[in-house]
């Protein structure tokens, strides 16, 4: 019979090319057209030919179930039914800093090296501090002498002796180099550079020696405690993700790490060009493992039911009149094959959500369907 199929297709076959042949139109949809009646035709013939393979397997042995064609079944029932999608992005390090000096001056000393760890606190850089020093000093002295000479004059002052005036200039005087001694203790301060967060130098940009300056990047210091994903998602799921929303985050480069994580942050705003807009998710990084601009995948979940019968998706055909499967249905003492059209929902990861067509309890066939018709005499076997 296998090879009466083969036959019969390669005798359409030359029929079509006879029709083209004494068909002048070389219009592409008439020749699709009939493309599509011929395959039509072949689909009914091989109908036809397994029928008679039936029905002769039939009248080739009388014992009843033990004729027809063997298949397996499975019950059709109502699962619970999930759909994700995926969206990739980028780790980024929540703690990131690129440090840059607060006064102008030239760097005399760099204390840390790239790749070192640092705390917050810890003293990174050092700029020339001579000539802050040098006045340091200066001021110091004046101060000291200054507050000797109050000293002595509040003395006479509460004895009577020496004008007012002389009393409040010495008072006045010391004040005023105390304040100026505040403000170079400040400056020399200012010229020492520390770290403003725990974590590692990624990159020294200058060296010692060089003139730095406020806002010219020195080094950037990156914490990996603390990270998180930040991936863009189409428009058209805005209504489905929601912050707190529980997603699985994982790293292709890093297959064994996978994190349950809440949405931590959606965008407020779609961007104009890919209508796409943000979702952020925060994941530890107790290990250290995970470095900033690592790629990572966020799954989503996007739709739940649990109402509707599931089935494998590989047991749903199409033809003409849409999607169908087959289920096996008692015929007296025999199984018999009944082709079922069924409206489906939602496809996930080879799983089908059937919506209607298809009923709790019906048997439906999971092994050997591909060769069975409507009305084919089954044997149901384990």
């Amino acid at each position: 019979m296998n090879q009466m199929k083969k036959y019969i297709v390669l005798f359409i076959a030359g029929l079509f090319l006879v029709s083209c042949g004494t068909d002048h139109t070389n219009d592409p949809q008439s020749i699709k057209k009939k493309i599509r009646e011929y395959q039509e035709e072949i689909a009914v013939l091989n109908d036809k030919i397994t029928e008679l393979e039936n029905q002769l397997g039939e009248t080739g042995n009388s014992t009843g179930q033990e004729s027809g064609m063997k298949v397996r079944v499975e019950v059709a029932q109502i699962q619970p039914f999930s759909e994700y999608f995926e969206a990739t992005g980028e780790l980024e390090a929540e703690d990131e800093a690129f440090i840059s000096p607060e006064v102008p001056g030239q760097i005399t000393e760099i204390y840390v090296e790239e790749g070192q760890r640092v705390k917050t606190g810890q003293l990174l850089a050092k700029l020339n501090t001579s000539l802050v020093e040098k006045n340091i000093n200066e001021v110091k002295t004046q101060l000291a002498y200054a507050e000797t000479m109050f000293k002595k004059q509040k003395e006479l002052w509460e004895k009577n002796i020496g004008s007012e005036r002389q009393y409040l200039d010495a008072k006045n005087q010391v004040e005023s180099l105390q304040n100026k001694l505040e403000t170079l203790q400040a400056q020399y301060k200012m010229s020492l550079i520390y770290s403003p967060l725990s974590g590692y130098v990624e990159t020294i940009i200058q060296k010692k020696g060089e003139l730095a300056s406020p806002g010219m990047q020195l080094m950037q210091i990156v914490g990996l405690d603390k990270m998180k994903v930040t991936a863009k998602i189409s428009e058209v799921y805005l209504p489905v993700v929601h912050e707190g929303d529980t997603v699985k985050v994982y790293f292709p480069s890093y297959p064994e790490i996978v994190f349950k994580r809440p949405i931590t942050r959606i965008g407020h705003v779609v961007d104009k060009q890919n209508r796409t807009f943000k979702v952020q998710v925060t994941v530890e990084n107790n290990k250290g493992i995970l470095k900033p601009n690592l790629l990572a995948s966020i799954v989503i979940n996007n739709y739940n039911s649990d109402n509707h019968i599931v089935v494998p998706s590989r047991l749903i055909r199409e033809d003409m009149k849409g999607s169908y499967l087959y289920v096996a249905q008692k015929d007296g003492d025999r199984w018999v094959a009944q082709k079922k059209y069924i409206t489906m929902g939602k496809s996930y990861r080879q799983k089908s959500e059937v919506l209607s067509g298809l009923e709790p309890g019906e048997q439906i066939i999971t092994d050997g369907f591909s060769n069975v018709t409507d009305g084919a005499v089954l044997q149901i076997v384990d």
